[in-house]
């Protein structure tokens, strides 16, 4: 006898049940696979909260592979090699008062371990413990299972270069600030932090420099800290209620008010509704549960960075501690981004989804120029001398460009003009490092002591055509819009016609020679010539004429993916995690872990094959990314390479932030709709999507057949119902015409 049961579970899972905070977190200094942390956290928000498993001030603070937690900290880093600031640790212990962090360090398994961008929880078993943490922007709720005790204890670590910690037993009370940091900040930068049990203690000591200071309250030390105890009953819940600021002990008192009267489950329930309502406004869906767990996990960590810096005072007021003067001043702050990285589609998507948050960081862009007299390169949480190029100019025009208003633009475009005539004269990252030579020759000179001088040029290049598209819509004088519109054909100067490739240029006109196209670093950053070549944003058109036309230009393309992933790494004197991650991933000279070359397989739409950008967009997608703690194929950075994934995934990239255009790759879902701001919505569809149906056969725009290679930012903020049928072989009568290619500066206007 049997029978046959006949089960069907309602889908009861919300955009962030598919989140794993864990992506990304097996990595390690010599290969990346991403380079992450689980941030718990609001999206943007000021404070993440995480397990820690490195040792203080180790860039690496959670690995996968580790064996043991060290405590649970509040964190602000953007990337390892950036590293933290403003960072203390909170670590429950049964049995003796332990402060060292490789002592009190314990066993945990991932098997016990719950993790979820506004929960998280983990069974520490050298103690018996279970913490559980749920945070706000600028706040969190910790919930200590303990077992049963007389010898409970909390301890709090505010880490070391300077810090702060007091207890106030007569208010179940610890208050203190950390100053440990890596660089970008003033000589009065101090995070605050405030913390009340709801137990009162039964022990109190302060801890100086490792040494446990028995009943005293207090310390001031290099490396301060302080253990509570008490006595628990198996199974006892102890929470404590935390908050910090930048600005003062009485702001972090108020930043507790995010916490309310909530109770714990009502912290937690509150966080995830945050999650739904900011993942939600992109609604998959599909038959590959590894394809939505891919996706909204890539969109959470497309809404962690740039993170507030900012906070609201007792009368209701935006304040923020300037990371760039030392001074408490009013107004929006965002921080801890890479416009390196985050220029390519980041900010773009903020465009799209979020146009009112990403309204808020042009304010903060707003102050940073006001308070330091430089647009941001890198921020975190000030000027950090990190990577080339002068990439503000594309942040900032390309949010213009898309209709973001309601700031000060002409301030924004004040500064976007001095960063071309300027460097900062601490932070050479900042500015244009080799302006007089730019501005001068067309290119910054390889052989005049300036380091990646071709990846600058090529950059600048784009920048200057950034700003004349910009100062354009703002009706600025004709004579000024020619000087940046002559700038943006720069790139031309440093094309190599015999190898058909970007090559460094000296001052006295001649190329750099020898020439090793395959060498890493030199003339470009983090990449070579062939991942550098194609960094023509703003003109394919004009690079494909230089290459001596479309069959030429795709011959190249093609080559980047048949070469052997050779490399020269004498510039670094060793294989950098970069070059490492290009080698392994059988896809040639392709390095999609660093961004330069990210857009490179759109380009396929400008020169006639569009197809090519189908395969190979869907062939990246399934190869490299995935939810897991490997799940990257490089360095995640602050939401660019999972912003590429997320766009990708929808069918289209922003080859150009500048341009209205959203390029076209191969749609990865059945049904997509987009929940814009505006209260329009996109519905994407594609009914015979899967994984053999990469390339697009037809398309429909409204209903209306559609052969170009590209949708516009104005027809999706319309409303629009974009239509696919896919097919497993390549149409390759569709988006040939010119008519149908993306923009090209050279080809789409006078100038």
């Amino acid at each position: 006898m049997f029978c046959i049961l006949s089960i069907k579970a309602a889908d009861t899972k919300s955009p962030v049940d598919y989140v794993n905070p864990l992506v990304g977190t097996q990595s390690k200094h010599s290969l990346s696979n991403g380079n992450t942390y689980p941030a718990i956290a609001m999206p943007w928000g000021m404070n993440f909260w995480m397990p820690q498993t490195g040792k203080m001030g180790d860039g690496w603070s959670y690995s996968y592979d580790a064996d043991k937690i060290r405590g649970f900290k509040q964190t602000h880093q953007p990337s390892p090699w950036i590293n933290d600031y403003g960072q203390f640790s909170i670590m429950p212990t049964t049995g003796k008062a332990i402060f060292d962090e490789n002592e009190r360090a314990s066993w945990f398994s991932h098997k016990a371990e719950v993790a979820s961008p506004y929960y998280y929880r983990v069974y520490l078993a050298d103690y018996d413990v279970i913490t559980e943490m749920a945070p706000t922007e600028r706040a969190v709720m910790f919930r200590f299972t303990f077992p049963e005790n007389n010898k409970s204890f909390v301890t709090i670590d505010a880490f070391d270069n300077g810090s702060y910690v007091k207890v106030i037993p007569e208010e179940n009370k610890i208050i203190g600030y950390t100053t440990k940091n890596s660089g970008g900040v003033p000589d009065n930068f101090k995070n605050y932090f405030i913390i009340i049990f709801d137990k009162p203690f039964t022990y109190v000591s302060a801890v100086a420099d490792q040494k446990i200071l028995e009943k005293q309250t207090e310390s001031k030390a290099n490396h301060a800290g302080a253990i509570i105890g008490f006595s628990t009953k198996k199974g006892e819940k102890v929470h404590a209620r935390v908050a910090s600021s930048f600005i003062s002990p009485e702001q972090a008192d108020l930043n507790l008010r995010e916490l309310g009267n909530n109770d714990f489950e009502t912290v937690k329930a509150n966080g995830k509704n945050t999650w739904n309502e900011v993942l939600g406004k992109i609604e998959v869906e599909d038959d590959d549960i590894d394809n939505l767990r891919t996706f909204y996990s890539c969109l959470y960590r497309s809404v962690l960075f740039p993170r507030k810096f900012h906070e609201v005072d007792a009368a209701g007021k935006t304040m923020h501690y300037s990371p760039y003067n030392g001074k408490v001043l009013p107004g929006y702050m965002f921080t801890d981004t890479g416009f390196w990285d985050t220029f390519r589609c980041l900010f773009p998507f903020l465009n799209l989804m979020y146009p009112s948050i990403n309204t808020q960081m042009q304010e903060g862009l707003v102050n940073t120029y006001k308070e330091s007299g430089f647009l941001p390169e890198w921020a975190s949480p000030g000027h950090r001398d990190c990577m080339v190029g002068n990439n503000s100019a594309s942040v900032v025009a390309d949010a213009y460009l898309k209709g973001l208003r309601g700031y000060d633009i002409e301030t924004l475009y004040k500064g976007l003009l001095h960063g071309t005539e300027n460097v900062h004269p601490d932070v050479s990252s900042t500015g244009r490092l080799g302006h007089e030579f730019y501005n001068k020759l067309g290119y910054v000179p390889y052989n005049v002591g300036i380091r990646e001088s071709a990846a600058r040029t090529l950059e600048y290049a784009y920048n200057d055509w950034t700003i004349y598209k910009l100062g354009k819509a703002l009706n600025r004088p004709e004579k000024e819009l020619q000087v940046f519109a002559k700038r943006a054909m720069n790139y031309k100067n440093l094309f190599d016609h015999s190898s058909k490739l970007m090559r460094g240029k000296n001052e006295d006109g001649t190329f750099q020679s020898p020439f090793n196209p395959l060498k890493w670093g030199d003339a470009f950053t983090e990449g070579n010539s062939w991942h550098y070549t194609w960094s023509v944003f703003h003109d394919p058109q004009g690079l494909i004429d230089l290459m001596g036309g479309k069959k030429e230009f795709n011959i190249m393309m093609d080559s980047v993916f048949i070469m052997p992933p050779l490399f020269d790494d004498s510039y670094y004197g060793t294989v950098i995690h970069e070059i490492r991650e290009m080698q392994i991933m059988n896809m040639g000279q392709y390095a999609h872990g660093n961004q330069p070359i990210q857009h490179m397989v759109y380009m396929y739409n400008y020169s006639g094959e569009p197809w090519k950008a189908q395969f190979w967009t869907r062939e990246i997608m399934d190869k490299l990314y995935f939810a897991t703690p490997d799940g990257y194929c490089g360095d995640e950075d602050n939401g660019q390479t999972s912003a590429w994934y997320v766009f990708s995934a929808l069918g289209f990239y922003t080859v150009c932030p500048g341009t209205d255009q959203y390029v076209i790759g191969s749609p990865l879902f059945k049904s997509v709709k987009l929940n814009l701001e505006n209260g329009k919505q996109v519905v994407i569809k594609a009914d015979n999507n899967n994984r053999d149906n990469r390339y697009i056969s037809t398309m429909t725009v409204n209903g209306q057949p559609y052969s170009k290679n590209y949708v516009t930012h104005e027809q999706l903020q319309n409303g629009a119902v974009i239509e696919y049928k896919m097919s497993p072989t390549p149409n390759k009568q569709r988006g040939i015409q010119d008519n149908d290619f993306p923009y090209s500066f050279s080809k789409d206007e006078k100038f």
